[in-house]
């Protein structure tokens, strides 16, 4: 009842301001609609008193007693449950030594007060440092009907978190573009993969999200401007974008943004909030050529992958962590002391590779013109001996060019009586493969992509006025070492990355051609595995691998030294 009471009393203190924020938000729209500056506002003055009365409805919202270090939210993910943590500036972080995740029940379960206080704690799965200021704890799936919490070897238990989500159904990202508008990325929508919906039958939504985990209240609303997958644009409301131009750390922290299907009365549940706003790109883009990729667990065949194509024309790599546990960041570390340009964006969104491209796309606009989307065991084979990735770009790229998008075919490579990884990487180690391409993957100029972002993973839809090509294989070829070893290989069996791609233990798509042949459901590995996908004997990238890259006096390779020593 206090609980009730404590809440109508909230409502009744926060609708006053609600109403003031609708009113700001209904001047600065009518200021920006007269000044023809709607879609690109100029802000740079504002009233004193505006942000004054602004800032106090983000600090009624927030927590004034919370503590240094907080769970702000929980999303449960089908195999574990991911924590984040809330920092305040200058703390230090917790490490995977000093933290544990607790199981207990529910305080208003109908378990017994014995039940209650029998709690049992695991070590995290991982944790990862930096994740926008915030701080994730990944933890063993919990029991059903318990809950999950945090418990520290230094400051004992942090408060557990009421606000639980589940992840097949959210808006986990948000960013604004460059033309002011919001792109929201939407789990649970079940759009069709490559085709666009009606954009009237949704609106976006911005405002706090209620106690307990309920949906968002006391929003704004704002028109979408294109919908397609899980990929969400929308108009961004004046006043939140005024927020966000004036960088008021406070509000964007407490303000988040989803997704409301008209006649629905709820939004998506969110913990997209606007973490990143892109300016007007440079003139001049730093890299010729750049690479986007996700991953999971591919640490130990990263080095090969990144010196390989740093010596054929590779600038710079943004690599999307899909919730590795193998040290990745490591290795990372020490390719970028060696003078790769690599950034490491940490993704917790599971199966969602098309919508994380469409984020790196975006990313990637500043400073590349080109930019390659291929997973750690593809490898970019040039036909010509003394040529890069720049000369055959440089046929395409001239300013006015309509070309926005080289689609490259891929050759996939099986095991070639390989047993155990090869010592020498894979471009060494497998050396025979299926006879026909299969699929192609994509270089893409950024700036050609269509509004709508959307990808079938291989290749983007690209704005009016842009076209795509495709390459010979006498030009340029992709080297898939798809069939690896089994060790490797029955990897795959554990998490697919992309969407709409079903993960290989599902009986259903089996005649998909993302799927093995005759490999089934189940991830035992085959008597003959190692003999499989063998028609045609190619050693082309080997040999120019041993003769580019080999020590002349001990043979051995770059990536050896600090992957098998």
């Amino acid at each position: 009842m206090k609980d009730h009471q404590h809440r109508k009393s909230r409502r009744r203190f926060l609708l006053p301001w609600i109403f003031l924020l609708c009113f700001l938000s209904a001047v600065i729209s009518f200021h920006f609609f007269f000044t023809g500056t709607l879609l690109r506002p100029k802000l740079v003055t504002s009233s004193s008193l505006q942000t004054a009365q602004m800032e106090a409805i983000a600090g009624e919202l927030s927590s004034p007693s919370s503590p240094a270090v907080s769970v702000q939210e929980t999303v449960i993910f089908p195999d574990q449950v991911l924590l984040f943590l809330k920092y305040p500036p200058s703390t230090p972080l917790f490490t995977r030594d000093t933290i544990y995740c607790v199981y207990s029940a529910p305080p208003n379960s109908s378990a017994g007060d014995d039940d209650r206080r029998r709690r049992f704690q695991l070590p995290p799965n991982s944790v990862d440092d930096d994740y926008f200021g915030r701080q994730i704890v990944r933890c063993p799936l919990s029991p059903r009907g318990s809950i999950v919490s945090l418990s520290t070897s230094f400051n004992g238990n942090l408060p557990a978190d009421p606000t639980y989500y589940r992840w097949d159904s959210l808006a986990y990202e948000a960013m604004i573009d460059r033309d002011n508008t919001t792109i929201v990325f939407v789990k649970g929508l079940h759009l069709r993969q490559g085709k666009l919906s009606d954009p009237t039958k949704f609106k976006c939504v911005y405002g706090p999200d209620s106690a307990h985990g309920g949906p968002i209240k006391f929003f704004i609303q704002s028109d979408v401007v294109s919908i397609a997958q899980e990929i969400v644009r929308c108009q961004t409301p004046p006043a939140v974008l005024y927020m966000v131009v004036n960088e008021n750390k406070k509000w964007d922290d407490l303000f988040k943004v989803s997704v409301r299907m008209i006649g629905k009365r709820n939004p998506v549940k969110s913990v997209a909030r606007l973490e990143r706003r892109f300016g007007p790109g440079p003139a001049d883009k730093e890299h010729e050529m750049c690479i986007c990729t996700m991953l999971r667990n591919q640490a130990q065949f990263l080095r090969e992958w990144v010196v390989y194509h740093s010596r054929i024309g590779v600038g710079r790599w943004f690599i999307y962590d899909n919730n590795s546990s193998d040290d990745i960041e490591s290795v990372i570390k020490s390719l970028v002391n060696a003078g790769h340009k690599i950034t490491r964006q940490v993704w917790p969104w599971i199966k969602t590779q098309e919508a994380g491209f469409a984020h790196c796309a975006l990313r990637a606009r500043d400073t590349c013109k080109w930019v390659g989307f291929i997973d750690v065991d593809e490898f970019f084979h040039l036909a010509s001996v003394n040529s890069s990735l720049h000369d055959v770009l440089a046929k395409y790229g001239s300013r006015g060019s309509v070309v926005g998008e080289i689609r490259v075919d891929c050759l996939n490579f099986g095991p070639s009586g390989q047993k155990q990884i090869p010592a020498q990487g894979v471009t060494v180690g497998y050396t025979c493969r299926l006879r026909y391409p299969e699929r192609h993957k994509s270089l893409l100029r950024p700036e050609a992509v269509n509004e709508t972002l959307m990808s079938l993973v291989h290749h983007f839809h690209l704005k009016s006025g842009y076209k795509h090509v495709n390459l010979g294989t006498k030009t340029l070829v992709i080297n898939h070492y798809k069939y690896q070893v089994w060790e490797v290989f029955k990897e795959k069996f554990q998490m697919r990355v992309a969407t709409y791609v079903s993960d290989w233990q599902k009986d259903r798509n089996s005649h998909s051609k993302d799927r093995t042949p005759g490999l089934g459901t189940k991830a035992v590995e085959p008597r003959d595995w190692s003999s499989r996908f063998c028609e045609v004997k190619d050693t082309r990238l080997r040999d120019r691998v041993m003769q580019t890259f080999a020590d002349p006096k001990t043979g051995r390779l770059p990536w050896q030294s600090s992957q098998f020593d």
